[in-house]
Protein backbone atom coordinates (compact mmCIF):
# COMPACT_ATOMS: atom_id res chain seq x y z
CA UNK A 1 0.00 0.00 0.00
CA UNK A 2 1.50 3.35 -0.97
CA UNK A 3 1.62 6.38 1.34
CA UNK A 4 -1.42 8.10 -0.23
CA UNK A 5 -3.57 5.03 0.23
CA UNK A 6 -2.34 4.54 3.77
CA UNK A 7 -3.17 8.11 4.85
CA UNK A 8 -6.49 8.08 2.99
CA UNK A 9 -7.38 4.74 4.50
CA UNK A 10 -6.48 5.78 8.05
CA UNK A 11 -8.54 8.95 8.03
CA UNK A 12 -11.60 7.74 6.15
CA UNK A 13 -12.37 4.09 6.76
CA UNK A 14 -14.90 2.70 9.27
CA UNK A 15 -13.79 3.03 12.87
CA UNK A 16 -14.35 -0.68 13.43
CA UNK A 17 -11.50 -1.48 11.05
CA UNK A 18 -9.00 1.30 11.82
CA UNK A 19 -6.67 -0.90 13.78
CA UNK A 20 -7.22 -4.07 11.77
CA UNK A 21 -4.37 -5.14 9.49
CA UNK A 22 -5.21 -4.62 5.82
CA UNK A 23 -3.77 -6.55 2.92
CA UNK A 24 -4.26 -4.84 -0.40
CA UNK A 25 -6.41 -6.85 -2.76
CA UNK A 26 -7.01 -6.48 -6.47
CA UNK A 27 -10.69 -6.19 -7.33
CA UNK A 28 -12.47 -6.17 -10.68
CA UNK A 29 -15.93 -4.60 -10.77
CA UNK A 30 -18.32 -5.21 -13.66
CA UNK A 31 -20.63 -2.24 -14.16
CA UNK A 32 -20.28 1.44 -13.24
CA UNK A 33 -23.79 1.89 -11.91
CA UNK A 34 -24.72 2.76 -8.30
CA UNK A 35 -23.60 -0.62 -6.96
CA UNK A 36 -20.35 -0.75 -8.93
CA UNK A 37 -19.26 2.80 -8.14
CA UNK A 38 -20.27 2.55 -4.48
CA UNK A 39 -18.09 -0.53 -4.10
CA UNK A 40 -15.23 1.08 -6.04
CA UNK A 41 -15.32 4.23 -3.92
CA UNK A 42 -15.37 2.43 -0.56
CA UNK A 43 -12.72 -0.10 -1.57
CA UNK A 44 -10.45 2.63 -2.91
CA UNK A 45 -10.81 4.57 0.36
CA UNK A 46 -9.59 1.44 2.12
CA UNK A 47 -6.50 1.29 -0.11
CA UNK A 48 -7.61 -1.53 -2.40
CA UNK A 49 -6.64 -1.76 -6.08
CA UNK A 50 -9.79 -1.46 -8.16
CA UNK A 51 -10.62 -1.74 -11.87
CA UNK A 52 -14.15 -1.02 -13.12
CA UNK A 53 -15.42 -2.37 -16.45
CA UNK A 54 -18.26 -0.36 -18.04
CA UNK A 55 -19.79 -1.28 -21.40
CA UNK A 56 -21.25 2.18 -22.07
CA UNK A 57 -18.84 4.36 -24.05
CA UNK A 58 -20.00 7.62 -22.46
CA UNK A 59 -22.07 7.40 -19.29
CA UNK A 60 -21.55 5.97 -15.81
CA UNK A 61 -24.48 5.45 -13.48
CA UNK A 62 -26.29 2.67 -15.34
CA UNK A 63 -30.03 3.28 -15.23
CA UNK A 64 -29.30 6.07 -12.71
CA UNK A 65 -27.39 8.06 -15.31
CA UNK A 66 -28.44 11.46 -16.63
CA UNK A 67 -28.39 11.88 -20.39
CA UNK A 68 -28.28 15.20 -22.22
CA UNK A 69 -29.54 16.60 -25.51
CA UNK A 70 -28.90 20.19 -26.60
CA UNK A 71 -28.36 21.24 -23.01
CA UNK A 72 -31.50 19.50 -21.72
CA UNK A 73 -30.91 16.87 -19.03
CA UNK A 74 -33.13 13.90 -18.32
CA UNK A 75 -33.34 11.06 -15.87
CA UNK A 76 -33.77 7.47 -17.05
CA UNK A 77 -36.78 6.29 -15.10
CA UNK A 78 -36.94 8.82 -12.26
CA UNK A 79 -34.80 8.49 -9.14
CA UNK A 80 -35.79 9.90 -5.78
CA UNK A 81 -32.91 10.06 -3.34
CA UNK A 82 -34.59 8.85 -0.16
CA UNK A 83 -33.33 6.06 2.05
CA UNK A 84 -34.09 4.67 5.45
CA UNK A 85 -30.41 3.79 5.77
CA UNK A 86 -28.25 6.45 7.40
CA UNK A 87 -25.20 4.88 5.81
CA UNK A 88 -26.62 5.39 2.33
CA UNK A 89 -27.82 8.92 3.08
CA UNK A 90 -24.37 9.77 4.46
CA UNK A 91 -22.75 8.39 1.32
CA UNK A 92 -24.88 10.64 -0.91
CA UNK A 93 -24.04 13.63 1.27
CA UNK A 94 -20.33 12.84 1.16
CA UNK A 95 -20.29 12.65 -2.63
CA UNK A 96 -22.49 15.71 -3.31
CA UNK A 97 -22.35 17.74 -0.13
CA UNK A 98 -23.41 21.04 -1.72
CA UNK A 99 -25.46 19.94 -4.71
CA UNK A 100 -28.37 17.98 -3.28
CA UNK A 101 -31.70 19.77 -3.59
CA UNK A 102 -34.75 19.16 -1.41
CA UNK A 103 -37.59 18.68 -3.85
CA UNK A 104 -41.35 18.44 -3.32
CA UNK A 105 -42.88 15.10 -4.17
CA UNK A 106 -45.82 15.43 -6.55
CA UNK A 107 -47.41 12.74 -8.68
CA UNK A 108 -50.82 11.92 -10.07
CA UNK A 109 -52.73 9.14 -11.78
CA UNK A 110 -54.49 9.64 -15.12
CA UNK A 111 -57.61 7.51 -15.33
CA UNK A 112 -60.84 7.84 -17.33
CA UNK A 113 -59.72 11.22 -18.73
CA UNK A 114 -59.24 12.63 -15.23
CA UNK A 115 -56.25 13.30 -13.01
CA UNK A 116 -56.19 11.95 -9.47
CA UNK A 117 -53.71 13.15 -6.88
CA UNK A 118 -51.42 10.44 -5.62
CA UNK A 119 -51.45 9.92 -2.66
CA UNK A 120 -55.22 9.98 -2.75
CA UNK A 121 -57.10 13.09 -1.65
CA UNK A 122 -60.40 11.82 -0.25
CA UNK A 123 -62.65 14.67 -1.41
CA UNK A 124 -61.10 14.73 -4.88
CA UNK A 125 -61.37 10.98 -5.36
CA UNK A 126 -64.97 11.02 -4.14
CA UNK A 127 -65.87 13.83 -6.54
CA UNK A 128 -64.14 12.39 -9.60
CA UNK A 129 -65.15 8.77 -9.11
CA UNK A 130 -68.61 9.79 -8.07
CA UNK A 131 -70.54 8.80 -4.98
CA UNK A 132 -71.86 5.56 -6.46
CA UNK A 133 -68.45 4.37 -7.74
CA UNK A 134 -66.78 5.39 -4.47
CA UNK A 135 -69.36 3.44 -2.48
CA UNK A 136 -68.84 0.41 -4.71
CA UNK A 137 -65.07 0.67 -4.17
CA UNK A 138 -65.53 0.73 -0.39
CA UNK A 139 -67.88 -2.25 -0.50
CA UNK A 140 -65.40 -4.10 -2.72
CA UNK A 141 -62.67 -3.33 -0.20
CA UNK A 142 -64.78 -4.56 2.73
CA UNK A 143 -65.56 -7.75 0.80
CA UNK A 144 -61.85 -8.35 0.21
CA UNK A 145 -61.14 -7.91 3.90
CA UNK A 146 -63.95 -10.24 4.89
CA UNK A 147 -63.12 -12.91 2.29
CA UNK A 148 -59.44 -12.51 1.32
CA UNK A 149 -57.59 -14.84 -1.00
CA UNK A 150 -55.53 -17.04 1.29
CA UNK A 151 -51.81 -17.13 0.56
CA UNK A 152 -51.97 -15.07 -2.67
CA UNK A 153 -49.29 -16.07 -5.16
CA UNK A 154 -49.90 -13.50 -7.90
CA UNK A 155 -50.00 -9.72 -8.08
CA UNK A 156 -53.72 -9.51 -8.82
CA UNK A 157 -54.82 -11.51 -5.79
CA UNK A 158 -52.39 -9.70 -3.49
CA UNK A 159 -53.59 -6.23 -4.51
CA UNK A 160 -57.26 -7.21 -4.36
CA UNK A 161 -56.66 -8.36 -0.79
CA UNK A 162 -55.26 -4.93 0.04
CA UNK A 163 -57.60 -2.65 -1.95
CA UNK A 164 -60.53 -4.64 -3.25
CA UNK A 165 -61.21 -5.76 -6.81
CA UNK A 166 -62.80 -2.51 -7.96
CA UNK A 167 -59.84 -0.32 -7.00
CA UNK A 168 -57.48 -2.93 -8.42
CA UNK A 169 -59.15 -2.58 -11.81
CA UNK A 170 -59.12 1.24 -11.61
CA UNK A 171 -55.70 2.03 -10.21
CA UNK A 172 -53.45 -1.01 -10.67
CA UNK A 173 -54.34 -3.39 -13.50
CA UNK A 174 -53.80 -1.26 -16.64
CA UNK A 175 -50.60 0.45 -15.53
CA UNK A 176 -49.04 -2.72 -14.14
CA UNK A 177 -49.72 -4.68 -17.31
CA UNK A 178 -48.25 -1.82 -19.37
CA UNK A 179 -45.08 -1.99 -17.30
CA UNK A 180 -44.62 -5.75 -17.41
CA UNK A 181 -46.30 -6.76 -20.65
CA UNK A 182 -47.98 -9.76 -19.01
CA UNK A 183 -51.18 -10.40 -17.10
CA UNK A 184 -51.29 -9.43 -13.43
CA UNK A 185 -52.05 -13.10 -12.73
CA UNK A 186 -48.62 -14.01 -14.13
CA UNK A 187 -46.73 -11.57 -11.89
CA UNK A 188 -45.47 -12.89 -8.56
CA UNK A 189 -47.08 -11.53 -5.41
CA UNK A 190 -43.51 -10.86 -4.23
CA UNK A 191 -43.38 -7.79 -6.41
CA UNK A 192 -46.57 -6.32 -4.95
CA UNK A 193 -45.47 -7.10 -1.42
CA UNK A 194 -42.10 -5.52 -2.08
CA UNK A 195 -43.38 -2.32 -3.64
CA UNK A 196 -46.70 -1.45 -2.02
CA UNK A 197 -47.12 -3.36 1.23
CA UNK A 198 -48.07 -1.03 4.07
CA UNK A 199 -50.22 1.06 1.74
CA UNK A 200 -53.85 -0.07 1.69
CA UNK A 201 -57.11 1.73 1.03
CA UNK A 202 -57.52 2.44 4.72
CA UNK A 203 -53.99 3.84 5.11
CA UNK A 204 -54.35 5.97 1.98
CA UNK A 205 -57.67 7.39 3.20
CA UNK A 206 -56.23 8.07 6.65
CA UNK A 207 -53.33 9.90 5.01
CA UNK A 208 -55.77 11.92 2.91
CA UNK A 209 -57.89 12.92 5.91
CA UNK A 210 -55.20 13.24 8.57
CA UNK A 211 -51.79 14.25 7.22
CA UNK A 212 -49.03 12.35 9.09
CA UNK A 213 -47.07 14.44 11.53
CA UNK A 214 -43.36 14.80 10.93
CA UNK A 215 -42.50 14.07 14.54
CA UNK A 216 -42.88 11.03 16.77
CA UNK A 217 -42.38 7.57 15.38
CA UNK A 218 -41.25 8.31 11.84
CA UNK A 219 -40.91 4.62 11.06
CA UNK A 220 -44.70 4.59 10.75
CA UNK A 221 -44.74 7.07 7.85
CA UNK A 222 -45.44 5.25 4.58
CA UNK A 223 -42.65 5.95 2.11
CA UNK A 224 -45.06 6.04 -0.82
CA UNK A 225 -46.64 9.02 0.94
CA UNK A 226 -43.49 11.05 1.63
CA UNK A 227 -43.70 14.77 0.81
CA UNK A 228 -40.09 15.54 -0.11
CA UNK A 229 -36.94 13.86 -1.34
CA UNK A 230 -33.39 14.83 -2.21
CA UNK A 231 -32.23 15.10 -5.79
CA UNK A 232 -28.89 16.11 -7.35
CA UNK A 233 -28.92 19.55 -8.94
CA UNK A 234 -28.17 18.20 -12.43
CA UNK A 235 -29.90 14.84 -12.14
CA UNK A 236 -28.93 11.45 -10.65
CA UNK A 237 -26.06 11.04 -13.09
CA UNK A 238 -24.35 13.95 -11.36
CA UNK A 239 -24.00 11.79 -8.25
CA UNK A 240 -22.25 9.03 -10.17
CA UNK A 241 -20.16 11.33 -12.38
CA UNK A 242 -18.74 12.96 -9.26
CA UNK A 243 -18.33 9.59 -7.55
CA UNK A 244 -16.42 8.30 -10.58
CA UNK A 245 -14.14 11.36 -10.52
CA UNK A 246 -13.44 10.84 -6.82
CA UNK A 247 -12.70 7.18 -7.49
CA UNK A 248 -10.20 8.06 -10.21
CA UNK A 249 -8.40 10.47 -7.89
CA UNK A 250 -7.93 7.58 -5.47
CA UNK A 251 -6.41 5.42 -8.20
CA UNK A 252 -9.44 3.49 -9.47
CA UNK A 253 -9.18 2.55 -13.14
CA UNK A 254 -12.57 3.00 -14.85
CA UNK A 255 -12.58 1.45 -18.31
CA UNK A 256 -15.38 2.83 -20.50
CA UNK A 257 -16.66 1.00 -23.59
CA UNK A 258 -15.16 -2.15 -22.10
CA UNK A 259 -17.94 -4.70 -21.80
CA UNK A 260 -17.08 -8.04 -20.23
CA UNK A 261 -17.32 -11.21 -22.31
CA UNK A 262 -16.10 -13.71 -19.74
CA UNK A 263 -14.68 -14.26 -16.26
CA UNK A 264 -12.51 -17.22 -15.29
CA UNK A 265 -11.70 -18.63 -11.89
CA UNK A 266 -7.97 -19.37 -11.83
CA UNK A 267 -6.83 -21.04 -8.62
CA UNK A 268 -7.57 -18.54 -5.87
CA UNK A 269 -8.06 -15.65 -8.28
CA UNK A 270 -9.97 -14.42 -11.30
CA UNK A 271 -9.33 -13.14 -14.79
CA UNK A 272 -11.65 -10.94 -16.86
CA UNK A 273 -12.02 -10.97 -20.65
CA UNK A 274 -13.62 -8.05 -22.48
CA UNK A 275 -15.48 -7.74 -25.75
CA UNK A 276 -12.54 -5.67 -27.00
CA UNK A 277 -10.40 -8.82 -26.85
CA UNK A 278 -8.41 -7.76 -23.77
CA UNK A 279 -7.60 -9.93 -20.77
CA UNK A 280 -7.14 -8.62 -17.22
CA UNK A 281 -5.68 -11.07 -14.72
CA UNK A 282 -4.86 -11.69 -11.07
CA UNK A 283 -8.00 -10.32 -9.47
CA UNK A 284 -8.64 -11.54 -5.94
CA UNK A 285 -12.32 -10.67 -6.25
CA UNK A 286 -14.83 -9.94 -8.99
CA UNK A 287 -17.96 -7.94 -8.17
CA UNK A 288 -20.69 -7.97 -10.79
CA UNK A 289 -23.78 -5.82 -11.24
CA UNK A 290 -24.41 -6.92 -14.82
CA UNK A 291 -27.60 -8.86 -15.53
CA UNK A 292 -27.45 -12.27 -13.89
CA UNK A 293 -28.75 -14.00 -17.01
CA UNK A 294 -25.88 -12.45 -18.94
CA UNK A 295 -23.13 -13.16 -16.40
CA UNK A 296 -23.81 -16.82 -15.60
CA UNK A 297 -22.94 -18.17 -19.09
CA UNK A 298 -19.73 -16.06 -19.03
CA UNK A 299 -18.28 -17.89 -16.02
CA UNK A 300 -15.47 -20.42 -16.44
CA UNK A 301 -15.21 -23.18 -15.43
CA UNK A 302 -18.84 -23.50 -16.49
CA UNK A 303 -21.50 -23.50 -13.79
CA UNK A 304 -23.71 -26.61 -13.43
CA UNK A 305 -26.20 -27.14 -16.22
CA UNK A 306 -29.14 -26.55 -13.89
CA UNK A 307 -27.84 -23.05 -13.12
CA UNK A 308 -27.30 -22.32 -16.81
CA UNK A 309 -30.85 -23.41 -17.57
CA UNK A 310 -32.18 -21.28 -14.72
CA UNK A 311 -30.30 -18.23 -16.02
CA UNK A 312 -31.86 -18.68 -19.46
CA UNK A 313 -35.31 -18.49 -17.89
CA UNK A 314 -34.77 -15.12 -16.22
CA UNK A 315 -36.67 -12.35 -17.96
CA UNK A 316 -36.29 -8.58 -18.15
CA UNK A 317 -38.49 -5.68 -19.16
CA UNK A 318 -37.01 -2.90 -21.27
CA UNK A 319 -38.29 0.60 -21.84
CA UNK A 320 -38.03 3.63 -24.06
CA UNK A 321 -38.08 7.26 -23.00
CA UNK A 322 -39.38 9.66 -25.63
CA UNK A 323 -38.09 13.10 -24.64
CA UNK A 324 -40.18 16.03 -25.82
CA UNK A 325 -38.89 19.62 -25.62
CA UNK A 326 -41.65 22.21 -25.72
CA UNK A 327 -42.76 25.69 -24.81
CA UNK A 328 -43.75 25.67 -21.17
CA UNK A 329 -47.48 26.30 -20.88
CA UNK A 330 -47.52 25.17 -17.23
CA UNK A 331 -49.76 22.22 -18.02
CA UNK A 332 -48.48 20.26 -15.02
CA UNK A 333 -45.80 20.46 -12.36
CA UNK A 334 -45.77 16.87 -11.09
CA UNK A 335 -42.56 14.87 -10.99
CA UNK A 336 -44.44 12.25 -12.95
CA UNK A 337 -47.92 11.05 -13.84
CA UNK A 338 -48.94 7.39 -14.06
CA UNK A 339 -51.06 6.77 -17.15
CA UNK A 340 -53.80 4.23 -16.43
CA UNK A 341 -55.65 4.86 -19.69
CA UNK A 342 -55.56 1.81 -22.01
CA UNK A 343 -56.27 4.00 -25.06
CA UNK A 344 -52.64 5.23 -25.07
CA UNK A 345 -49.44 3.21 -25.00
CA UNK A 346 -47.43 5.56 -22.76
CA UNK A 347 -47.13 4.30 -19.19
CA UNK A 348 -45.69 7.29 -17.33
CA UNK A 349 -44.88 10.91 -18.10
CA UNK A 350 -42.08 12.78 -16.33
CA UNK A 351 -41.60 16.52 -16.07
CA UNK A 352 -37.85 16.93 -15.70
CA UNK A 353 -38.17 20.58 -14.74
CA UNK A 354 -40.09 19.50 -11.64
CA UNK A 355 -37.29 17.18 -10.59
CA UNK A 356 -34.83 20.06 -10.82
CA UNK A 357 -35.16 23.43 -12.57
CA UNK A 358 -31.49 23.09 -13.54
CA UNK A 359 -32.40 20.23 -15.90
CA UNK A 360 -33.91 22.70 -18.39
CA UNK A 361 -31.55 25.43 -19.66
CA UNK A 362 -34.29 27.80 -20.86
CA UNK A 363 -36.91 28.72 -18.20
CA UNK A 364 -39.49 29.41 -20.91
CA UNK A 365 -39.24 25.77 -22.04
CA UNK A 366 -40.21 22.42 -20.55
CA UNK A 367 -38.89 18.90 -21.07
CA UNK A 368 -41.11 15.84 -20.70
CA UNK A 369 -40.16 12.18 -20.72
CA UNK A 370 -42.77 9.71 -21.99
CA UNK A 371 -41.98 6.17 -20.88
CA UNK A 372 -42.98 3.23 -23.06
CA UNK A 373 -42.43 -0.24 -21.61
CA UNK A 374 -41.48 -2.97 -24.06
CA UNK A 375 -39.33 -6.00 -24.75
CA UNK A 376 -36.07 -5.65 -26.62
CA UNK A 377 -36.70 -6.51 -30.25
CA UNK A 378 -40.47 -6.04 -30.27
CA UNK A 379 -42.35 -3.61 -32.50
CA UNK A 380 -42.06 -0.71 -30.06
CA UNK A 381 -38.33 -1.26 -29.49
CA UNK A 382 -37.52 -1.44 -33.20
CA UNK A 383 -39.62 1.59 -34.19
CA UNK A 384 -37.63 4.49 -35.60
CA UNK A 385 -36.92 7.51 -33.41
CA UNK A 386 -39.08 9.63 -35.72
CA UNK A 387 -42.03 7.25 -35.33
CA UNK A 388 -41.68 7.21 -31.55
CA UNK A 389 -41.46 10.99 -31.31
CA UNK A 390 -44.60 11.37 -33.42
CA UNK A 391 -46.36 8.83 -31.19
CA UNK A 392 -45.28 10.81 -28.14
CA UNK A 393 -46.59 14.08 -29.60
CA UNK A 394 -49.95 12.48 -30.39
CA UNK A 395 -50.38 10.86 -27.00
CA UNK A 396 -49.23 13.81 -24.87
CA UNK A 397 -51.86 15.94 -26.59
CA UNK A 398 -54.50 13.22 -26.24
CA UNK A 399 -53.88 13.08 -22.51
CA UNK A 400 -54.07 16.86 -22.30
CA UNK A 401 -50.59 17.55 -20.93
CA UNK A 402 -49.33 19.55 -23.94
CA UNK A 403 -50.30 20.93 -27.32
CA UNK A 404 -48.46 19.32 -30.21
CA UNK A 405 -47.82 22.74 -31.80
CA UNK A 406 -45.77 23.75 -28.75
CA UNK A 407 -43.33 20.83 -29.16
CA UNK A 408 -40.10 21.99 -30.76
CA UNK A 409 -37.85 18.92 -30.61
CA UNK A 410 -37.59 15.31 -29.52
CA UNK A 411 -35.07 12.66 -28.55
CA UNK A 412 -35.26 8.92 -27.81
CA UNK A 413 -33.45 6.81 -25.21
CA UNK A 414 -33.68 3.00 -25.18
CA UNK A 415 -32.92 1.21 -21.91
CA UNK A 416 -32.23 -2.53 -21.97
CA UNK A 417 -32.97 -4.73 -18.97
CA UNK A 418 -34.52 -1.95 -16.92
CA UNK A 419 -36.57 -4.25 -14.70
CA UNK A 420 -35.99 -7.86 -13.63
CA UNK A 421 -39.31 -9.67 -14.15
CA UNK A 422 -40.87 -11.28 -11.08
CA UNK A 423 -42.79 -14.08 -12.75
CA UNK A 424 -43.92 -17.24 -10.95
CA UNK A 425 -40.59 -18.99 -11.60
CA UNK A 426 -38.01 -16.31 -10.85
CA UNK A 427 -37.45 -17.19 -7.16
CA UNK A 428 -36.78 -20.87 -7.86
CA UNK A 429 -34.42 -19.92 -10.69
CA UNK A 430 -32.49 -17.55 -8.45
CA UNK A 431 -32.07 -20.24 -5.79
CA UNK A 432 -30.78 -22.68 -8.40
CA UNK A 433 -28.22 -20.13 -9.60
CA UNK A 434 -27.12 -19.29 -6.06
CA UNK A 435 -26.52 -22.98 -5.38
CA UNK A 436 -24.58 -23.31 -8.62
CA UNK A 437 -22.28 -20.44 -7.65
CA UNK A 438 -21.41 -21.65 -4.16
CA UNK A 439 -17.96 -22.92 -5.16
CA UNK A 440 -16.95 -19.75 -7.01
CA UNK A 441 -15.21 -18.02 -4.14
CA UNK A 442 -14.35 -14.37 -4.58
CA UNK A 443 -17.34 -13.67 -6.85
CA UNK A 444 -19.98 -11.28 -5.54
CA UNK A 445 -23.27 -10.51 -7.29
CA UNK A 446 -24.74 -7.14 -6.33
CA UNK A 447 -27.24 -4.53 -7.43
CA UNK A 448 -30.63 -4.77 -9.14
CA UNK A 449 -29.73 -6.80 -12.22
CA UNK A 450 -26.76 -8.51 -10.64
CA UNK A 451 -29.04 -10.17 -8.09
CA UNK A 452 -32.26 -10.06 -10.15
CA UNK A 453 -33.97 -8.07 -7.41
CA UNK A 454 -36.28 -5.21 -8.27
CA UNK A 455 -34.70 -3.00 -5.64
CA UNK A 456 -34.23 0.72 -5.34
CA UNK A 457 -30.96 2.54 -5.87
CA UNK A 458 -30.16 2.54 -2.15
CA UNK A 459 -30.60 -1.21 -1.86
CA UNK A 460 -28.22 -1.71 -4.76
CA UNK A 461 -25.75 0.50 -2.96
CA UNK A 462 -26.13 -1.43 0.28
CA UNK A 463 -25.26 -4.73 -1.39
CA UNK A 464 -22.09 -3.04 -2.66
CA UNK A 465 -21.32 -1.61 0.78
CA UNK A 466 -21.54 -5.05 2.36
CA UNK A 467 -19.39 -6.64 -0.34
CA UNK A 468 -16.77 -3.96 0.36
CA UNK A 469 -16.97 -4.60 4.11
CA UNK A 470 -16.37 -8.31 3.56
CA UNK A 471 -13.36 -7.69 1.33
CA UNK A 472 -11.85 -5.10 3.66
CA UNK A 473 -12.32 -7.34 6.69
CA UNK A 474 -10.90 -10.35 4.87
CA UNK A 475 -13.83 -12.56 5.89
CA UNK A 476 -17.48 -13.15 5.09
CA UNK A 477 -19.15 -10.94 7.66
CA UNK A 478 -22.36 -10.34 5.70
CA UNK A 479 -24.57 -12.26 3.32
CA UNK A 480 -25.54 -9.83 0.54
CA UNK A 481 -28.66 -11.85 -0.26
CA UNK A 482 -30.10 -10.82 3.09
CA UNK A 483 -30.24 -7.20 1.98
CA UNK A 484 -33.94 -7.44 1.32
CA UNK A 485 -36.22 -5.01 -0.35
CA UNK A 486 -39.24 -5.76 1.77
CA UNK A 487 -42.11 -3.36 1.64
CA UNK A 488 -41.68 -2.22 5.23
CA UNK A 489 -38.39 -0.76 4.03
CA UNK A 490 -39.54 0.36 0.60
CA UNK A 491 -42.72 2.05 1.65
CA UNK A 492 -42.11 3.09 5.24
CA UNK A 493 -39.58 4.86 7.37
CA UNK A 494 -37.92 8.19 7.86
CA UNK A 495 -34.90 9.32 5.88
CA UNK A 496 -31.73 7.92 7.44
CA UNK A 497 -33.78 6.50 10.31
CA UNK A 498 -31.44 3.65 11.10
CA UNK A 499 -28.28 1.84 10.20
CA UNK A 500 -29.58 -1.66 10.75
CA UNK A 501 -32.74 -3.74 10.83
CA UNK A 502 -34.35 -5.15 7.73
CA UNK A 503 -32.10 -3.47 5.22
CA UNK A 504 -28.72 -4.36 6.71
CA UNK A 505 -28.35 -8.02 7.67
CA UNK A 506 -26.77 -9.11 10.88
CA UNK A 507 -23.25 -10.44 10.73
CA UNK A 508 -23.00 -14.10 9.87
CA UNK A 509 -22.55 -16.35 12.84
Amino acid sequence: MNWFHFVNYFFHRDVAYIFAPIMQKKIGIIGAGPAGLTAAYLLAKAGQQVTVFESDPKYVGGISRTESYKGYLFDIGGHRFFSKSKEVEDFWTEILSNDMLDRPRSSRIYYNKQFFSYPLVATEALTKLGIIESALCVMSYLKAKAFPVKDPVNFEDWVINQFGERLFNIFFKTYTEKVWGISCKEISADWAAQRIKGLSLSSAIMNALFKPKQSGNKDKIIKTLIDTFRYPKYGPGMMWDVCADKCKKMGVEILMNEGVSGIRQTGNGWSVDTVQGKKYEDFDFVLSSTAMAQLVPFISPAVPGSALDAAKQLKYRDFITVVLILKDQNKFDDNWIYIHDPSVKVGRVQNFKSWSPYMVPDPSMACYGLEYFCFEGDGMWTSSDETLIELGKKEIEQIGLANAVDITDGYVVRQKKAYPVYDHFYAANIETIKTGLENYKGLYLMGRNGMHKYNNQDHSMMTAMLAAKNIIAGEELYDLWNVNQDAEYHEAGARGANEGGRMIPEKLA
